[in-house]
This record gives C-alpha cells, structure tokens and sequence, in this order.
C-alpha cells in the first residue's frame, strides 16, 4: 500500500495495484492523487481482459511471445468483449505490445472511457511472469507526450520496489 500511495503522491494522478487472475486482470488496491480531476474507470475489485486497460496490457505485453499468440488467436477477445471495447482487435494489440516492449510500460491512450488516460508497469513474480501491474488513470491532459516518459519512469521505479523480496511476499499472502 506505501508503493501505491507514493505513485500517486509523486504522479499527482491515481494509481493501483493490479493482479492477474488467468485471462484477466483485477484492481486490488487504489489510492487517488491530488490533482482534483480524476478518472473513475477503475476502483478495487473491477475486471478487465489481459489486453484492456493499461494493467492487463503491460501483463500481456510482458508474457512470453507463445502465450502472446495463444490469447490473442484464443476467444478470450471475442464477441462480446471486442463490442464492449472497440480498438481492442489482435492486430491493435499486438501493435500495442510492441510498443509496450519497447518502452517497457504500457499507455491506454482513452480505449477504455474516451479522455481517461493510463499507464502501467509489470510486477513479475519469482518465475520471472508478469503477475502483478502498478497502473495510473487520469484526464488525456495530464498525459501529454512531454509528460509520459517521467510517468514511465516513475511506474518501473516504483514496480521494482514492489519487486523486492519483502514486498512480493506480501503480496503472494
């Protein structure tokens, strides 16, 4: 809980702890930000598939390229999730992986509720996958381009300290 409040102390912005639970993520923990707009899209307990949302997008991003395709070719993305979040279609995603991958954190630019931003980073637990993400929601004006490399950077800073052993355990209890 510190690590998240730090986030969202430092960001100003609202920040979260996410867990994977199979081919989904679940928000385990918020604590807001100063700044006084803020983005409701996600509280504790909500539910979005690996891929939606800044949390299950890094999660993703950060599997193995096999586990990448078996979830992107599976039905877990299909029918009725693909109606309910637009601009999440296999080849959006594996764009947006690449992207992740390369920054090492992931950028929900609005796909989820049109002007509400976030960002994510992975957590990855004693194998070595991405079990957990430390995530930040806001207004699309607080995540300017000039703005999301020092979010970026705040969220790997801060995922690693989850990482460290004391922390980890924590979480695994």
């Amino acid at each position: 809980r510190d690590i998240v409040r730090s986030l969202a102390v430092r960001t100003e912005e609202s920040a979260f702890l996410s867990v994977r639970r199979g081919d989904e993520t679940v928000c385990l923990m918020r604590e807001e930000g100063s700044f006084p707009i803020r983005s409701f899209v996600l509280s504790e307990g909500v539910r979005f598939p690996l891929g939606v949302a800044s949390a299950g997008l890094v999660i993703l991003a950060m599997l193995p390229d096999a586990a990448v395709d078996r979830y992107l070719e599976g039905a877990a993305l299909a029918g009725a999730a693909l109606d309910r979040y637009p601009g999440h279609t296999p080849p959006e995603l594996r764009e947006r992986i690449a992207q992740t991958r390369a920054t090492g954190y992931a950028v929900n630019p609005g796909l989820v509720v049109e002007g509400s931003w976030g960002m994510g980073a992975a957590i990855f637990d004693a194998s070595g996958q991405p079990a957990w993400a430390l995530s930040l929601t806001g207004i699309e004006g607080r995540f300017s381009a000039e703005r999301r490399p020092e979010l970026g950077r705040m969220l790997l800073e801060h995922a690693h300290r989850v990482r460290s052993e004391e922390h980890t355990s924590e979480l695994q209890s």
